[in-house]
């Protein structure tokens, strides 16, 4: 969609299936939710109980969790401490919630020995963290060091990053969990991803694809992207935002230039059945709407979206 409203006009000229949250009758089939979820980096500032009930009064299924409280090493977050932990899974189960996934900060991409283990140690704690919360993927970056200026990883970095994804996903395996790169920095390319993946070679290894990253950094349309990758793709961010390069700046959603719609229809076209996570990048972009507007904006109208198959491309 090139504007909201012709975003909006696209979802209201279909006739919408309800979108129902509450209680069925008895001799019903309870609907199945929409798979929608947030990640926390969204909404910074808010409390852990926050999250929840916002999450649960505006249809999320799930939320993916990057940080609490503006703090980003999650496994030493006291809500997940020993003598928390189960309270806190009660808490995500009587809010109707699950955890999509657990992300970290971990970049694949160092090789200085001592500081590549503290990276992968790092993984191997948010994996062990995923497990107890039964969330089944943890992010990893490939990652990009400030003073590589190429356009494109080299071959020796793709190794280093194969190499990682590859350890991880032989930790990650006996947990339930697998561990997936995220489209983003110097790894939003497909050739470039593909062959990553395809050298990491790993059934507990796949792919978060950020649809904003692989549209905004590589120019990349979503019907490509999901041909090259959809295979490895198990979770999926969307936002959008306008501009170009360095100026672009993020916006409430179809109210930028990311095809958004055709994004989802992408995923579709290959039955995929993960979440579509609203990554509202509050943390890092202070000055952006808050998340009380726009993690609600994308609710409905994403919501609305994947409530009816017409309404957003699908068959």
């Amino acid at each position: 969609m090139n504007s909201r409203r012709e975003f909006l006009k696209m979802l209201s000229s279909a006739t919408l299936a309800p979108i129902v949250w509450g209680q069925t009758k008895a001799h019903e089939t309870k609907p199945s939710r929409i798979p929608l979820a947030f990640s926390t980096l969204g909404c910074p500032a808010w409390e852990w109980n926050k999250i929840l009930g916002f999450a649960s009064q505006h249809g999320f299924s799930a939320i993916e969790l990057r940080g609490l409280g503006g703090k980003l090493d999650l496994p030493a977050n006291p809500i997940f401490a020993d003598d928390r932990i189960e309270q806190t899974k009660k808490e995500i189960h009587a809010s109707n919630l699950r955890i999509a996934c657990v992300s970290s900060s971990a970049q694949l991409y160092v090789e200085d020995p001592a500081k590549r283990e503290k990276e992968l140690g790092d993984a191997r704690r948010f994996i062990d963290l995923a497990a107890t919360l039964g969330a089944p993927y943890v992010r990893v970056f490939g990652g990009k060091a400030e003073s590589d200026k190429s356009p494109a990883p080299s071959d020796e970095t793709k190794a280093r990053v194969a190499t990682g994804l590859r350890e991880l996903g032989k930790y990650a395996g006996p947990h339930n969990v697998t561990v997936i790169i995220e489209s983003h920095d110097h790894f939003t390319a497909s050739a470039t991803l593909k062959d990553v993946l395809r050298s990491a070679d790993s059934e507990h290894v796949g792919l978060l694809w950020d649809a904003h990253h692989t549209f905004a950094t590589s120019n990349e349309d979503p019907e490509h992207t999901v041909h090259e990758l959809g295979s490895w793709i198990c979770h999926t961010h969307l936002k959008d935002s306008i501009g170009s390069g360095e100026d672009r700046k993020y916006v409430l959603t179809g109210r930028g230039n990311v095809p958004i719609q055709r994004q989802i229809a992408a995923l579709r076209s290959i039955n995929y059945k993960g979440f579509y996570c609203f990554e509202w990048e509050k943390l890092w972009h202070p000055d952006i709407d808050d998340p009380e507007i726009a993690i609600a904006d994308y609710a409905r109208v994403v919501g609305q979206c994947l409530g009816d198959a017409r309404a957003c491309g699908g068959a």
